[in-house]
């Protein structure tokens, strides 16, 4: 169920990109409208996340997810039918806003609600069906592209919607509200719908707009300083909605969430722009051929993650990651323009890395909080990671089409800066769990799943600097004592 809810919008996602002149063109469609529509679509998936936990604590939470999949049915219906732009936009931003939803709703349930022997297999089929969605979906796009036909594609997305409501439906258990007495967190609602709106819109002007033109940097910058607003207020809530506070004073929350954003960050100069500059040479079928490792390299990832995850080596799988997607990065700079077989290894590497970094630092971070709360945390490291990945897409490919003026030699400075990016992140990964006394650990899953305690001990953040600090503090605060003869 959770599989064929959340797999349709991340497969489109990851084929946009070869049909969208086609689809354009059947629509008539400018390529600032298909931008935006993509922009919208991803605006509402960030903003689902942090609505589907306020929905969760009001309203029963199965039922709601009967909404949610009936929902994605309908912006499925709605795309694959569309005649005209705004239908096209309206029901790919309801796909969004819907798979976020469910992901939020379905996911922490899925991960705790089976026997610890379950979880194994639950996280390698998880992460082997979303990532290997998104690996997929260039392959897929480029054969839909090549018959000069999309609809085909999205009736089949549409299909699997319905599945996925089927599954709700037969595996509905009635449950109630996680807390009916917690409050209505309105603000944090109206900063994150704002926030992603504005940021999104922004980054999808750059399609028709340089960086600095008014039309883009003022939502882009408004977005990106509400989102912030919105951290910040969590984070000195006294009733909050989000697990602000629990998550940025904490060693190894901190660290998987800097992790998987900086793995978001970096895997679109490795992907989507290697891409394009691929396309200039070959047809959109050997693109996606060339892009089909990533899917074999998903599926390793997934299988490694269900080994180790009750394991003290989960902690090392995501640093693993972060080197095997700078190696992938590499990899697809020294192939650039036309090196196929660079390619293929690059794809490969960018696939294992994908599959080894965001969904285990995602779990890294949650199990150092109690089981109840993951929900939230899935809630704060997704409306982060939609940011860091959808939002700089736009702005890389801008980036290397005008830095120069050659798409070349644009890709291989948004390579270099990818590649730093991921040696960044795992060096500030590295770093936070240095200076904050953290260790690898083997998790307590027993004690986490019955919601006892977290998984495993998360030191404050920065806490061996800060106890310097202070023992430094108190030598000072200590008299001398005076000599004796």
């Amino acid at each position: 169920m959770v599989m064929f809810a959340i797999i349709p919008y991340l497969a489109l996602s990851a084929a946009l990109d070869p049909l969208a002149p086609i689809i354009a063109g059947q629509l008539h469609m400018s390529a600032q409208t298909m931008s935006l529509g993509s922009g919208l679509g991803n605006a509402a998936y960030a903003l689902g996340t942090v609505l589907a936990v306020q929905l969760g604590l009001h309203l029963p939470q199965r039922r709601m997810l009967l909404a949610y999949a009936a929902l994605l049915v309908v912006g499925s219906v709605l795309t694959a039918v569309a005649q005209n732009a705004a239908m096209f936009i309206a029901g790919h931003t309801v796909q969004g806003l819907a798979t976020s939803m469910l992901l939020i709703a379905a996911v922490p349930p899925l991960a705790i609600g089976y026997p610890r022997e379950r979880l194994h297999t639950t996280v390698m089929i998880m992460n082997m069906g979303i990532f290997g969605a998104v690996a997929l979906g260039p392959f897929i796009g480029g054969l839909q592209a090549d018959a000069d036909a999309w609809r085909p594609l999205f009736w089949i997305v549409t299909a699997v919607a319905v599945l996925a409501l089927l599954l709700v439906v037969l595996t509905f258990e009635d449950a109630p509200p996680a807390n009916p007495d917690a409050p209505r967190d309105l603000p944090a609602i109206a900063l994150a719908a704002a926030g992603s709106l504005a940021a999104f819109l922004g980054a999808s002007e750059l399609t028709s707009h340089s960086f600095l033109d008014v039309e883009v940097i003022a939502p882009l910058l408004g977005g990106l300083a509400l989102i912030a607003g919105l951290i910040v207020y969590q984070y000195r809530a006294a009733q909050p909605l989000l697990m602000v506070r629990e998550m940025l004073t904490s060693a190894i929350p901190v660290a998987g969430v800097v992790t998987a954003l900086f793995a978001a960050a970096a895997s679109v100069s490795a992907t989507a722009l290697t891409a394009s500059v691929l396309s200039e040479t070959y047809g959109p079928v050997r693109v996606g051929l060339l892009f089909l490792p990533e899917l074999g390299g998903a599926v390793i990832a997934a299988g490694v993650f269900g080994l180790v995850i009750a394991r003290r080596s989960l902690h090392y799988l995501p640093l693993v990651g972060m080197i095997l997607l700078a190696a992938g990065i590499l990899v697809f700079r020294l192939g650039m323009p036309d090196s196929q077989p660079l390619a293929l290894l690059g794809s490969a590497l960018t696939g294992l890395a994908l599959g080894a970094t965001v969904a285990p630092a995602l779990f890294v971070a949650g199990f150092s909080l109690p089981s109840a709360s993951l929900p939230r945390v899935f809630a704060v490291v997704e409306l982060l990671r939609a940011v860091a990945a959808f939002m700089i897409a736009p702005i890389f490919a801008h980036f290397a089409a005008t830095v120069t003026g050659d798409l070349n030699e644009g890709t291989n400075i948004a390579l270099w800066i990818g590649l730093g990016l991921a040696l960044a992140g795992a060096a500030l990964g590295v770093t936070i769990y240095a200076l904050s006394g953290a260790r690898p650990q083997t998790p307590d899953l027993d004690t986490f799943l019955a919601g006892q305690r977290p998984a495993w001990y998360s030191p404050p953040l920065l806490s061996r600097l800060r106890r310097s600090h202070d023992l430094d503090d108190l030598d000072v605060a200590l008299p001398v004592p005076e000599s004796v003869d």
